[in-house]
């Protein structure tokens, strides 16, 4: 269940079509889902009655001819590929809820519902129908719990209807039936009482509800009742028909885990359904019983249509013939989009991970025939990277230093060896220009890591193909060469065959294959290796066969193209480049432009559509609270947590008092990171960096870092007997937002103090050498923040004319540090073991502690500080920049600047 304050969801899938048949068991992918509103039983009955009428006019619809989707594998008419809402009667329900059967429905006996299959294969609806629909179940203060108000709930009309999923998953609706989204497009006004972040998200939610059905519907998540499609051939466990699905799946590609949730916890186990999302395919084809020595000719017939396959499956004479399946599962660990989720995480996961299955087997599925499976892997370059989405070749930027990268990388090929066994690596990339970078640091963490012995004595084995260079003119033939070059690699690892249900020999080690994207020339090595792989073994079974010549195997490299496509579209919203190639082996200017067309459509969607579907991904799975959209709001962007920021400060800090504090006799106090202008000497001068303040007993350190490359940047050392104040208070830095224009939660200090001859300023160039300090003027956008902050008298009601001298003159003599605290609260959902609301100090608090700890040592220092000319007010309480002065100062172009990026980006 998606929960989104003050209103629940639940999505429910009312349109399925089978793609597959794997042992008799169906495999389904959703065409189609609602979203039901639980904010009231009156809302969930309107929303599922709509829910149905628009099933069945979809029904009508295909009756008279409509397709479901030109790209699906097959259309098996209205009554297998229609889904339909289950009526909400408790009678109705428990008539269809019979004991689980192991029996299994034949395709023609389905009638495409996925609640009813649900239901009458995994237990009684009633219990469930009782609880989220009678009057029982919504009661006055269940709504109170909920936070919504009784007019709250009367207008309360939300649905998100269920659409066909041919369209692009992320691409932004702004054409929606103007009658079904009147009501949830208005966005409501702030509830008293409520967060920022749950205003926030009340505003956005029109939009969240339709990428989730847009995400949903998008004919990329499958699922099967009898057949665990999240676990490859020789992986699959053996598990008591009465045991919940959720509980066999892989948890790894099991991507609505975070969704049933509630009714995990609820011990509603029957009506939970685990979605993998990927790429499901099946082709059929027929053999020669002749078996011509001549390997042209030997396909008889290859079929496409899943209802043709399907029926072919229940012949006994199909016994000859072949099914080939693909499978590809991709990860629910460092999920997303293309250029904001590149590289690893600190865990070791790496953007765009996906594991895919070839499974060859006879017609009949008969026990004692061989099942073969082969498994290729391809997922981003573990290491910590970025790309600019601005960009139609961005450069690869390194970040983090290389003992933080090669931490990361270990971990990932521990992962990767205890899943699959040996690695083989096989890099992609660009020898020469702005990928060779990042392609040498791979090899050289590979070849530390072959240095330290492995992992448990295993090896990796690296292979660097230039794609491009060999590829050149389209010759994408050329992909032979790494063939040959893995020939040996691939008959080490051989595959997994099956009899009997048992494993009798398991594939021994996985083709790791990863260009940039992971996508376009990745999908073309993995069907060339693929397609070797199928020729081995159809050679086991006694044909003789050539894919790359034969003329009738066209349905290879279909189903191949296909599947490049799917996983495309789900990281880069368009279909793989080089398609035509990878569908015909043969490549011309047609296809290039349609390679250009894809590059400007991918261009257009990460840089307006991806930042609000990356924060909606992450949520829906669990990873971010609703805080995410408040970020999102701020800056029209969502931030890659690919990293733990809590321990990455903690090092910073580490790593810069160790540089700085060059004195012995220096006793550290505290460190923290904090906010600061760009331009020393001033108090809003954007944009804000994120700096460290290091306090001794005898000075302070304002610390600029490189947090891509983990070194101090510069840094000022600042005595304690220079210091001549602090001031704390309210600094409001922007009015775009609700968040910004907090008081509450904008807060800072500023440091004032006169420059002496132990203060020094130092830049790190290769080596931090001295710098001259230079003043910097400030500007007229916070004249008034300066002359108040440097009024001797702190009240700030002298005239204008002498607050300026006064101003002026004391910027002479006196300088300034200002400090700005980062928000106590983060948008991801566990830090350091913490649940998300736990904020341990606030702003407020931060900012207090450090004013007085600086006070402390500052007295401490010289024993009472007699003779320093400190005074009772050395810490004052005083608005930095108040709400009045940032309105004031923000002006129209800026807010019509932010005000079109929401008109775009929200």
């Amino acid at each position: 269940m998606e929960s989104i304050r003050p209103v629940e969801h639940m999505p429910a899938l009312i349109r399925k079509q089978q793609v597959a048949q794997i042992r008799g068991s169906p495999v389904y992918v959703i065409t189609s889902v609602a979203l039901i509103p639980l904010s009231s039983q009156l809302d969930a009955e309107k929303a599922i009655g709509q829910a149905k009428r628009d099933a069945q006019r979809k029904t009508s619809d295909q009756a008279e001819g409509a397709s479901i989707d030109s790209r699906s594998p097959a259309d098996e008419g209205s009554n297998q590929s229609e889904g339909h809402v289950v009526d909400n009667s408790p009678e109705e329900s428990k008539a269809l809820a019979p004991q689980y059967s192991n029996t299994r429905l034949k395709p023609q006996e389905e009638d495409g519902s996925v609640a009813r299959d649900v239901m009458g294969r995994r237990g009684q609806y009633g219990r469930f129908a009782e609880r989220w629909f009678s009057k029982k179940g919504w009661t006055t203060e269940r709504r109170r719990v909920q936070g919504m108000s009784a007019s709250d709930m009367g207008k309360s009309e939300a649905i998100v209807r269920g659409q066909e999923g041919n369209q692009n998953q992320f691409e932004d609706v702004t054409q929606q039936d103007s009658k079904d989204t009147q009501t949830s497009e208005s966005p409501s006004s702030p509830r008293p009482g409520s967060s920022p972040a749950q205003n926030v998200t009340n505003t956005l939610l029109p939009k969240l509800l339709r990428t989730t059905q847009m995400l949903f519907a998008s004919r990329s998540f499958f699922y099967s009742y009898d057949y665990d499609i999240t676990r490859r051939l020789g992986a699959q466990t053996t598990m008591a028909s009465n045991l919940p699905l959720h509980r066999s799946v892989d948890p790894m590609f099991f991507w609505n885990h975070h969704l049933v949730l509630p009714f995990i916890e609820n011990g509603d186990h029957a009506y939970i359904l685990p979605l993998m999302q990927g790429f499901v395919g099946q082709r059929s084809f027929g053999v020669d019983q002749t078996f011509s020595k001549d390997p042209s000719g030997v396909i008889s017939e290859a079929q496409k249509d899943v209802k043709d396959i399907i029926e072919t499956q229940k012949r006994t004479e199909a016994a000859s013939s072949f099914l080939l399946t693909l499978i590809s599962r991709r990860s629910v660990k460092r999920p997303g989009l293309r250029y904001l989720r590149r590289g690893i995480d600190e865990e070791g996961h790496t953007a765009n991970s996906v594991e895919t299955e070839q499974i060859l087997s006879r017609f009949s599925w008969k026990p004692s025939d061989n099942i073969y499976s082969f498994t290729q892997f391809r997922g981003s370059i573990p290491l910590f990277f970025s790309q600019s989405p601005y960009a139609l070749k961005p450069i690869p930027v390194l970040q983090h230093g290389f003992e933080t990268n090669h931490a990361a990388f270990k971990r990932h090929f521990i992962d990767l060896i205890g899943r699959y066994g040996d690695v083989q690596i096989v890099l992609l990339v660009n020898k020469q220009g702005e990928e060779a970078d990042i392609g040498q640091q791979y090899e050289e963490h590979t070849k530390r890591l072959v240095a330290e012995g492995g992992i448990n004595g295993v090896r990796l084995d690296f292979e660097w193909f230039d794609f491009h260079a060999v590829c050149r003119g389209m010759r994408f033939e050329n992909v032979s060469v790494l063939v040959d070059t893995l020939d040996n690699v691939l008959d080490q690892y051989d595959t997994t065959v099956e009899v009997n249900r048992e494993v009798q020999k398991r594939q021994k080690g996985v083709l790791r294959i990863n260009c940039m994207d992971c996508l376009d020339r990745t999908n073309v090595v993995q069907s060339a290796c693929a397609s070797r792989t199928l020729e081995k073994q159809l050679k086991e079974e006694g044909v003789e066969l050539n894919l790359q010549t034969d003329t009738t195997t066209q349905w290879f490299n279909t189903l191949w193209a296909d599947n490049g496509d799917a996983i495309s579209k789900q990281y880069a919203s368009t279909a793989a480049l080089k398609g035509d190639y990878t569908r015909t082996r043969r490549r011309d200017y047609r296809g290039a432009l349609n390679d250009f067309g894809l590059t400007m459509s991918r261009y257009y969607n990460n840089i307006v559509n991806d930042y609000f579907s990356q924060a909606a991904i992450d949520y829906l799975l669990g990873n971010v609270t609703e805080q995410v959209f408040e970020e999102f709001e701020a800056d029209m962007m969502s931030n890659d947590p690919a990293i733990s920021m809590q321990k990455l400060r903690s090092n910073a800090i580490d790593t810069s008092s160790k540089i700085v504090i060059a004195e012995q006799r220096e006793d550290l106090v505290g460190g923290w990171t904090l906010l600061s202008p760009k331009e020393s000497n001033t108090v809003r001068t954007l944009p804000f960096e994120e700096v460290i303040l290091l306090l001794t007993d005898a000075a302070l350190y304002a610390v600029r870092f490189d947090w891509n490359l983990e070194k101090v940047s510069s840094f000022e050392r600042v005595d304690l007997r220079s210091v001549t104040g602090i001031i704390h208070g309210s600094y409001v830095t922007s009015t775009l937002t609700a968040i910004q224009t907090d008081e509450n939660k904008n807060v800072g200090l500023v440091i004032k103090y006169r420059p002496g001859k132990e203060d020094i300023a130092k830049v790190n160039t290769r080596t931090l050498s001295t710098a001259a300090q230079t003043d910097s003027e400030p500007d007229s956008a916070h004249t008034a923040a300066i002359a108040r902050l440097f009024d001797p008298s702190g009240s700030g009601r002298s005239s204008p004319q002498a607050r300026d001298k006064s101003s002026k003159r004391d910027s002479q003599n006196l300088k300034l540090l200002a400090f700005k605290a980062l928000p106590a609260r983060t948008s991801l959902a566990n830090v350091g073991g913490q649940k998300p609301d736990t904020v341990t100090v606030s702003e407020k608090e931060l900012v207090r502690g450090i004013c007085d700890d600086i006070r402390r040592a500052a007295y401490g220092g010289d024993g009472g500080g007699s003779d320093t000319g400190f005074e009772r007010g050395f810490v004052e309480e005083q608005e930095i920049i108040s709400l009045k002065e940032a309105r004031r100062s923000t002006g129209y172009l800026e807010q019509w600047g932010h005000e079109l990026k929401k008109l775009i980006w929200a």
